[in-house]
């Protein structure tokens, strides 16, 4: 076990580097290092003022701790628009990465709604009334891109307003479905998909299924992404319950609210993406063709980031990891850096 002062000899060392080249300049492991012995180093200097040891000690520790808290605090600290663009390009997609596999749950669930909510549908329309009861069926006399025809383009923004109020509503209700253990979670995907089926059966038994595909998809593809999403948010915030594994299931809660609240964030800017196109794309009146290219760039360019941004690792991990990273480890280094050196702070 190394000694106190090689400690502080190595956190003043990484100080030193940080100061002089950026904290960027430290590798993941350094600033992992640096966090946890900043913390050593503090309880080091209130065990020395306690004991009344030497005032040469007790200033270098004070100096050392000083300038290791403009490193760890200060130096690291990133402003709101750094943070919310850390957040767009890094955080919330690879947690979509690593939710997968709830995010793929959500997704067969309405796929397999939605394709036996059109088989019903198709059999017999009446059974939409039994599919989606409550959801008010539109006329079929047209085209769904058509009914949008006479649009004022004034009304864009209040429009878009709507839907993303609307959008937003469903994906936080599918989140927070996560505190049933996810049975309404699973409702609110089943009933969505539900939905898509059965419109799709009714559009296209009055002829006008293309039309009912392309006015969907310049702006469908990222909001049926985004509830799935909010949709695995919620079996991530039910699992951390349910199967808080050889965690406390308080703790357990904890991380998986800390991960859906990522997704649920994430869902929240999609859905604002969404529902501006909807609101000011969608009503223009182009033809299928066109409307069907829109929605499959939005396509591209949602597989793209969600799979591909923040894929390279950062040299230097945000300041929340290093803080997280502290809190976990703090109890160790109380009952490891303190304790058991308590004889001898020299």
């Amino acid at each position: 076990m190394i000694s106190r002062r090689e400690r502080w000899d190595r956190l003043g060392a990484l100080v030193d580097r940080a100061a002089r080249k950026g904290v960027r300049s430290l590798r993941a492991a350094e600033i992992d290092e640096l966090a946890l012995a900043y913390r050593a180093a503090t309880s080091d200097l209130a065990i020395a003022k306690t004991r009344g040891e030497d005032p040469v000690i007790l200033d270098h520790l004070n100096r050392l701790t000083a300038r290791a808290h403009s490193v760890v605090y200060v130096a690291t600290a990133r402003t709101g628009w750094s943070r919310l663009v850390d957040f767009i390009v890094r955080a919330f997609p690879r947690e979509v990465r690593r939710s997968w596999a709830p995010i793929m749950l959500c997704t067969a669930i309405t796929v397999i709604s939605a394709i036996v909510a059109y088989a019903s549908v198709s059999a017999d329309p009446t059974n939409v009334h039994a599919l989606v009861p409550g959801v008010q069926i539109p006329r079929m006399d047209k085209g769904l891109h058509d009914s949008n025809f006479g649009f004022d383009r004034a009304n864009s923004p209040i429009a878009a307003t709507e839907i993303i109020t609307n959008n937003v509503q469903v994906a936080a209700v599918a989140f927070a479905g996560g505190m049933t253990g996810g049975l309404l979670t699973g409702w609110i995907i089943l009933t969505n998909g539900l939905m898509v089926g059965a419109l799709a059966a009714l559009y296209a038994k009055a002829g006008f299924s293309a039309d009912f595909w392309a006015t969907i998809a310049p702006h469908g593809v990222i909001e049926l992404s985004a509830i799935q999403i909010a949709g695995g948010a919620g079996l991530v915030l039910a699992a951390g319950y349910l199967r808080p594994g050889r965690a406390r299931r308080s703790d357990a809660l904890v991380v998986a609210a800390r991960r859906a609240g990522t997704l649920v964030m994430g869902v929240a800017l999609l859905l604002c993406v969404a529902g501006t196109i909807e609101g000011f794309v969608s009503p223009m009146r182009l033809s299928i063709p066109v409307r069907d290219g829109i929605g499959v760039l939005t396509a591209i360019g949602l597989l793209a980031y969600l799979l591909g941004a923040g894929t390279r690792r950062s040299q230097q991990p945000a300041r929340l990891d290093v803080d997280v990273r502290v809190e976990q480890r703090d109890g160790e280094l109380g009952r490891g850096h303190v304790d058991d050196e308590h004889p001898a702070i020299a």
